[in-house]
């Protein structure tokens, strides 16, 4: 048998007071989509960047062996020029730039200095032809959307005659259809020879794509599944290129609807138990609610969009939460959900707004996030990176940013208070850091959105609204947050879940509503629900027919 494409050896590296990754192995045959899971903070990304070059050679042990030669890369340059290009879960492209100028941003089609921009075009129109892009070379990146974008990424890395392709994270914000289109471009690529490695939380996707799957705990290597057969597979033992996984041609947005499962049913389980070290009997910690008196109640709630103030985005929506009550808000991209959400908070999106909101059956007017906040109202963004946290502001300053004045007195803040306070949150939300000190920026994605919520908890709501609480974090994190949701219900707070997911709706949630073209088109209870049901909801006109 031929050796593997890569093969990664004893890898170990620090940072000052962490051991990132200790002696991870693992080798990628030539060929194959290669998955790795694990835990935030499990060294997943860490591993990658060292592979790229992001981490160079000297700042690490251990050895990396790509197309049977040792490599020493000292920048992402030189693992580039290899055939290794990753694309990280923050995408890297320039919005004001077009789709061409950042395909070849760095590597410019250029002569005596002068770049050739009918050559530019022209390839790059080819590179969006073998992506299936359709959009014009000169269209600028901020002109289209987030699913676009990483497709656009995949072009500029396949003008690099990329052989080794990283994919970090790469359908964490893309929605349904555009996670199939790229998941299917990774199996197109895989016949054209270029091997894969991808690291994702969603399983469902890994189960559609991975040949196999390397799982990371704690920064060790800790099993590998062959995802074609039953039993895990001995790293020593694995070498050579290895066939395609057989995949129907419709497979891949079926199991990521939740139509279909993998050909194992405990393989699944088996990968979850590998990275948090314990059986996940469940996905859904049990719960039973304590439901209360109604807290809020919207009526008749419209919204129009911010510039274009002709378009209806928020189309006279009403519903009611409980004291106790998990409340899920199901809907498609564009249904209206986050629009519906941030407009109850405090008029924070959108324009034209009417309607009535009720709290505890007295109507209040809430104009402002400060009126919204003074009223017990809460809403933990779906984009905790952009809009819910400083990430260069530590643990305490953002837990208290929301509600300063609990912590000041005429204008001072009193910084004793101010961390007793932020640490006792810290320790009720087990959030894993040394102390509230610690820079925001430094927690796993899990454990930052456990400081969203010790942000919204620490001024004291009544109702909480959970835009997403759960993207982008793994299994293990997601149970802990679920947890989290569970307590907050049973202490007597109206909880608003709004989520993608519908399982994660199905698994926590006492009533769904469902949003279709800004409007509500159903309400079910935890009994009645089920996603072929909601799925008839969400995907309702105006007129009241399914699309």
């Amino acid at each position: 048998m031929p050796s593997p494409i890569l093969r990664m050896t004893g890898i170990t590296k620090s940072f000052p007071g962490v051991l990132a990754l200790a002696d991870v192995t693992m080798s990628v045959a030539e060929g194959e989509v290669h998955a790795i899971c694990g835990e935030n903070g499990a060294g997943k990304s860490t591993l990658m960047k060292i592979l790229s070059g992001v981490y160079p050679h000297g700042t690490y042990d251990g050895e990396i062996v790509f197309d049977g030669e040792p490599c020493h890369f000292r920048s992402v340059r030189d693992s580039e020029h290899r055939g290794i290009v990753i694309i990280h879960q923050e995408l890297a492209l320039s919005p004001y730039l077009s789709i061409a100028e950042n395909i070849f941003l760095g590597n410019e089609q250029a002569r005596n200095g002068i770049v050739n921009w009918p050559r530019t075009n022209r390839r790059a129109a080819e590179l969006l032809a073998r992506v299936g892009l359709h959009e014009q070379p000169d269209t600028k990146i901020l002109d289209i959307g987030v699913g676009k974008q990483q497709l656009v990424e995949i072009a500029k890395a396949l003008s690099k005659r990329v052989r080794l392709l990283i994919l970090d994270e790469p359908t964490a914000a893309l929605n349904d259809a555009d996670s199939a289109h790229l998941l299917g471009l990774i199996r197109q690529l895989q016949g054209q020879g270029i091997t894969s490695i991808i690291i994702s939380h969603k399983l469902n996707e890994i189960a559609a794509i991975a040949d196999t799957t390397t799982v990371i705990r704690d920064g060790r290597t800790v099993a590998t599944f062959d995802m074609r057969g039953p039993e895990p597979v001995d790293e020593d033992a694995r070498s050579g290129s290895i066939p395609a996984k057989h995949i129907e041609p419709d497979l891949v947005p079926r199991i990521i609807r939740g139509d279909h499962g993998p050909d194992d049913p405990d393989l699944v389980p088996r990968i979850i138990r590998a990275m948090v070290g314990r059986d996940l009997a469940h996905r859904f910690p049990d719960h039973t609610p304590r439901i209360g008196e109604e807290v809020l109640r919207i009526e008749d709630w419209t919204v129009h969009h911010p510039v274009d103030r002709g378009r209806t985005v928020v189309d006279r929506a009403a519903l009611s939460v409980r004291g106790g009550e998990i409340v899920g808000v199901a809907g498609l991209m564009g249904a209206g959900r986050t629009e519906l959400a941030m407009s109850v908070f405090g008029h924070s999106y959108g324009t034209g707004i009417s309607g009535r909101i009720f709290l505890h059956g007295k109507e209040v007017r809430v104009r402002s996030v400060d009126e919204a906040i003074a009223h017990g109202i809460a809403y933990a963004t779906e984009d905790r990176k952009r809009y819910g946290l400083n990430l260069i502001e530590d643990i305490k300053r953002n837990i208290t940013a929301a509600k300063l004045a609990a912590v000041s007195r005429l204008g001072i803040v009193n910084a004793a208070e101010e961390v007793h306070r932020a640490e006792r949150l810290r320790r009720e939300m087990r959030v894993k850091a040394d102390g509230v000190a610690v820079l925001t920026g430094k927690l796993s994605g899990g454990n930052q959105q456990k400081v969203v919520l010790s942000k919204w908890l620490f001024t004291e709501p009544e109702v909480l609204i959970l835009d997403e609480p759960t993207r982008g974090i793994d299994v293990g994190a997601k149970y802990e947050i679920y947890e989290i949701i569970n307590a907050l219900a049973d202490a007597g707070k109206a909880v608003v879940v709004i989520s993608s997911e519908l399982p994660e709706l199905l698994g926590i949630c006492d009533r769904i509503y469902a949003m279709s073209q800004g409007r509500i088109t159903g309400e079910v209870s935890r009994a009645e629900a089920t996603q072929e049901g909601l799925m008839r909801y969400m995907t309702m006109d105006k007129s009241g027919v399914s699309r």
